[in-house]
C-alpha cells in the first residue's frame, strides 16, 4: 500500500464546502490494469469522530458516481461527527474480486489509522448505492476477520444478481454476461447473509426503474430471518440515482431517518 498523499482536491472541496482538507490515499495493488488506479479521500470532521463511513458510489460498474454518490454527502456527515472516507474504487470489467479487493483495501487502511486520525476502529462501516449498494452488501456478505463492516447502509442498491430483477448492466460488468457456474448465486448478496452480517439502513422508492425495489426487499427479508438488526424504508416516487439532491421529493425524510438510525443503531446514548 502506498505512501498517505495530503491533497486538496479542488472539485471536492468546492462541493464540500464545510469539509477538512482531504487526505487522498492510493490503494492501487501491484497487480492493476495499466492505468488502473484505486484511490480513497477521507475527509475529517471537527474533532472526535462517532464513526466512518467508506462510502461506494455507483455507476453499474462501469463508472464510478463520485459527485451525488460521494462528494455531495461529505459535509452531511462530517456535520454529524462522522468521518467520510470516497473509495474511487476499480471498475471489475468482468474480474468479480476486483472492486471488493478495493473496499477491503479501504476498510482496512481506516481502521489502520484510526488512532491518528481520532475515529472510533469499531465504527467503521460502509453506504453504497446502486451498483456501489451492490459493492456495500458484498462487503458485509463477503467480508475477511479483518475487514467485516461495523453497518452498512443501502441506497436504491443493487443486491442480487438474478436476471428477473437485478440490473443487468451490473451484473454483466461484474461476471459477464455467461458467467461461470455458482457466480451468479455467489455475488446475489441476499443468498449470503448470516447471522454475523452487518446491521443495515435500506432506502429505496417503488417507482424505481433501474434497480427494482425487490432488490431491497430481498435483501431485508434475509436480514430479518437471520436476526440482523435491519431497517428498511421504502418511498413511492423518486426514481433512481437521486442522491441527496434536493429535486428528490423524500430527501428531508431520508435524511431524518438515517441521522436517527446512527443515533439509535451505530453510536447509541448511553443507557442511564
Amino acid at each position: 500500500m502506498k505512501k498517505l498523499i495530503p491533497t486538496l482536491a479542488a472539485l471536492a472541496v468546492a462541493i464540500c464546502a464545510n469539509a477538512a482538507k482531504p487526505l487522498k490515499i492510493d490503494l492501487t495493488p501491484s497487480d492493476a490494469l495499466p492505468g488502473e488506479t484505486a484511490t480513497l479521500e477521507v475527509f475529517l470532521p471537527k474533532g472526535e469522530a462517532k464513526a466512518t463511513v467508506v462510502m461506494c458510489p455507483g455507476g453499474g460498474y462501469g463508472f464510478v458516481s463520485m459527485e451525488n454518490e460521494g462528494y455531495e454527502w461529505v459535509d452531511w456527515f462530517n456535520e454529524r461527527g462522522i468521518a467520510t472516507a470516497i473509495l474511487n474504487y476499480r471498475l471489475p470489467h468482468e474480474r468479480h474480486n476486483v472492486p471488493l479487493a478495493d473496499c477491503m483495501a479501504a476498510i482496512t487502511t481506516v481502521r489502520h489509522n484510526a488512532a491518528e486520525w481520532h475515529i472510533p476502529a469499531d465504527k467503521v462501516g460502509v453506504i453504497g448505492f446502486s451498483a456501489g449498494g451492490h459493492l456495500a452488501s458484498t462487503m458485509a456478505t463477503h467480508y475477511t476477520d479483518a475487514t467485516r463492516p461495523d453497518f452498512q447502509i443501502l441506497i436504491y442498491p443493487v443486491i442480487t444478481l438474478d436476471p428477473t430483477i437485478t440490473h443487468m448492466g451490473t451484473r454483466d460488468n461484474l461476471i459477464g454476461k455467461n458467467p461461470r457456474p455458482g457466480m451468479e448465486a455467489l455475488y446475489s448478496n441476499e443468498l449470503q447473509v448470516t447471522t454475523q452480517t452487518s446491521p443495515a439502513f435500506i432506502f429505496a422508492t417503488q417507482d424505481d426503474d433501474v434497480v427494482p425495489v425487490e432488490n431491497s426487499i430481498r435483501y431485508e427479508a434475509a436480514l430479518t430471518a437471520a436476526k440482523v438488526p435491519a431497517e428498511l424504508h421504502i418511498y413511492p416516487t423518486g426514481g433512481h440515482g437521486y442522491g441527496k439532491r434536493p429535486h428528490f421529493k423524500y430527501v428531508n425524510q431520508m435524511l431524518w431517518l438515517l441521522d436517527s438510525w446512527f443515533n439509535t443503531t451505530v453510536y447509541p446514548a448511553p443507557d442511564r
